[in-house]
């Protein structure tokens, strides 16, 4: 009997030593093997700020991240951090950054042609309305401000259309709207890449990619954690970010049930996900929604105390890495560029002039970037184009511009709005506006003035970019005010002061 009771001793403590080794994911891996880890990032909209904290604890506890894979908001953090942006300075970038103007689309008046500045100010509605039936936008914005903004902050990396050469590997999931599958994109334009990924359904318009046409990638795969273990990785960093499931009082809006609908799946996805996440974090997000951007700074915070859990994991995996010297990356963007050539492709119905036209910006000249975001905008303004996108490519002392232009099929629109003045008083609004009718360039516009005084504008114009446009105008104006010159009389000093009265 005793030899059997050492026997099961010994068993007992060769079971307790296996289970050591085992009990943390990587501990089982050669201790003279440098560990590569991988950094995986969900979608979360405003709620993805919270991976910026997590970072930061992940920094200090010396961890060096080898790839990184993400999806919407977790695209367009880790996209930035691969580039070479540390956390400290995504942090101070985003708490600069005026998301209000980025997702509306808001476009500055200064950028605006005349007739594009009126109609802006005039009309309270616009809707697509070729062959006389409306239609509605195919998001709330198209999404330009957010790639010109994250054009600009990868300028850096202008030149770089492979994603596994950047200072850390990444790509980041999309979903292709046509038939629902997963997108991985890991080449191209990084800005290009990162919208598509963050194009959150309703709110963005989807994304062109080649022959693709691409929308947030939550929809399809919010916590791409397989893809990151193909990458060759031994240890995942995960941090979770996307909604929990809520209760029916927190379900009032169509959007809150259209959210809590599209939960189902990616919820139940992360039950098996989180099991192949070698250190888990999970930020307490559950009072923010993802157009919480207002409370960036706590959100921040939330992300680093859920990251500060985990932090003697995240020092022991640091422990078993080896030194491996940080490539030096210059991250600031050039305020002056020196603009060598400029390349545009994608026009068929706008010539190469008036593209330059709108963009202001000439061959061989030196311009502020805030001057080249100004053509940017300039050329978005026209509504001509679904899409302007742009990379400044370094040429020796400068930078050639490849400009790709996605033209709006929309010929026809129809534009509601009211109005008020003391002389027409009220009065509602009704245009039809008319592109492309006889020139490539050309525009017609009619308003309907229906109220107390009923009148027209009819307005036909060829809009030639940089040179003299050429038009023509007409109007009808009708109206009836009676005013009281006894007053104008009594306090004027001109003799033999009086009124005609005329009626026509």
């Amino acid at each position: 009997m005793r030899s059997i009771k050492i026997h099961s001793t010994a068993i007992l403590l060769l079971c307790l030593i296996l289970n050591s080794a085992y009990s943390f994911g990587q501990d089982n891996l050669d201790a003279t093997k440098d560990i590569k880890v991988g950094l995986v990032l969900s979608g979360g909209g405003a709620k993805g700020l919270a991976h910026i904290g997590a970072l930061k604890l992940i920094e200090e506890s010396g961890v060096r991240i080898d790839y990184i894979g993400g999806t919407s908001m977790g695209a367009i953090i880790g996209g930035l951090y691969a580039s070479g942006y540390s956390a400290n300075q995504l942090d101070s970038i985003f708490k600069k950054t005026d998301f209000n103007t980025l997702i509306q689309d808001n476009l500055p008046r200064s950028a605006k042609t005349f007739y594009e500045k009126e109609d802006a100010e005039k009309y309270a509605l616009t809707l697509p309305f070729d062959g006389f039936k409306i239609s509605f936008p195919s998001g709330l914005s198209k999404g330009q401000n957010v790639y010109n903004y994250m054009n600009k902050l990868t300028t850096h990396i202008g030149d770089l259309n492979d994603f596994s050469k950047l200072p850390i590997p990444f790509f980041c999931m999309a979903t292709n709207i046509e038939n629902g599958k997963q997108v991985l994109l890991e080449e191209g334009s990084l800005p290009l890449a990162i919208s598509a990924s963050g194009a959150i359904p309703s709110i963005f318009s989807p994304v062109a990619i080649e022959d693709q046409i691409l929308t947030d990638g939550g929809v399809s795969n919010n916590y791409p954690i397989e893809e990151l273990k193909k990458k060759g990785i031994d240890v995942i960093i995960g941090i979770n970010v996307q909604d929990s499931l809520v209760d029916r009082k927190n379900l009032s809006s169509a959007f809150e049930i259209l959210t809590q609908v599209n939960n189902f799946r990616t919820i139940q996805d992360m039950e098996s996900k989180r099991e192949k996440t070698d250190i888990y974090i999970r930020p307490d997000i559950t009072k923010y929604n993802v157009l919480s951007f207002d409370d960036g700074d706590s959100i921040i915070k939330n992300g680093y105390k859920a990251a500060l859990l985990k932090f003697e994991d995240l020092k022991r995996v640091a422990l078993r890495q080896k030194p491996k010297k940080a490539s030096k990356v210059d991250v600031k963007s050039s305020d002056v560029l020196y603009i060598k050539d400029i390349i545009v492709t994608g026009n068929k119905n706008y010539p190469r002039s008036y593209i330059l036209g709108k963009l202001k910006i000439r061959d061989y000249t030196l311009i502020t970037y805030e001057d080249f975001n100004y053509g940017i905008n300039n050329l978005s303004a026209t509504g001509n184009f679904n899409r302007v996108n742009h990379q400044l490519i370094p040429d020796g002392d400068g930078y050639r511009v490849s400009i790709d232009v996605i033209e709006s099929n929309e010929k026809m629109l129809l534009r509601l709005g009211l109005h008020y003045d003391d002389l027409y008083r009220t009065a509602g609004l009704l245009n039809i506006t008319r592109k492309r009718l006889f020139f490539k360039n050309d525009i017609t516009s009619l308003d309907f003035i229906l109220g107390d005084n009923v009148r027209y504008n009819f307005e036909y114009y060829i809009d030639k970019g940089r040179y003299w446009s050429v038009g023509a105008k007409s109007r009808y104006n009708s109206f009836e005010k009676n005013i009281n010159f006894s007053l104008i009389r009594e306090n004027t000093n001109i003799p033999n002061f009086d009124v005609n009265q005329i009626e026509v």
